[in-house]
């Protein structure tokens, strides 16, 4: 039975606490557009902070409302979807956030993060350029002269018929 078993991370809390603080982490990251914070926090809110994101690309009534409930903060979702609309995330389809790892915490050597929501545009990767090829013709090929394939041949067979005459000699 699956009772009280819900999807994603609990991040060592009971759900109400990690819904909670999922909602905070997200909130002070649109306020600050960079937050220090557990890789484990970081990597739980990326697919929330995206999805919020990508409803104020929609930019509906009904996103919005989700994003508000998401969120939890009417003014702010307001202002992410005014950023949407400017056109801040238009060339970007995903990836709305960055991770750079700080390192080890030293009271217990949690992996810290500094997570932000990228704002530079999309710079599209060049594509390898591929060599011309061109066709080459295939050189000719040589075929062995009558003269010579008889030759070749009568030596491979003289070969046998003396080892035969060596083996009865003795």
């Amino acid at each position: 039975m699956r009772h009280n078993k819900k999807r994603g991370m609990k991040l060592g809390t009971d759900a109400s606490h990690t819904k909670a603080m999922k909602k905070s982490l997200i909130r002070a990251l649109f306020e600050n557009d960079r937050i220090k914070t557990l890789d484990v926090r970081a990597k739980a809110i990326r697919p929330d902070v995206d999805k919020v994101i990508t409803w104020a690309k929609k930019g509906d009534v009904a996103s919005r409302r989700l994003a508000i409930a998401k969120v939890g903060d009417k003014e702010l979702v307001r202002e992410v979807f005014e950023k949407a609309a400017q056109g801040m995330w238009a060339d970007r389809n995903g990836g709305y956030t960055r991770i750079m790892k700080l390192g080890p915490r030293k009271g217990d050597a949690a992996e810290v993060v500094i997570m932000e929501i990228v704002t530079e545009p999309v710079t599209p990767k060049a594509a390898p350029k591929k060599a011309k090829v061109t066709k080459v013709e295939a050189a000719p090929v040589e075929e062995p002269k009558a003269e010579e394939a008889p030759a070749e041949e009568a030596a491979v067979e003289e070969a046998p018929a003396e080892e035969t005459a060596e083996k009865d000699a003795e």
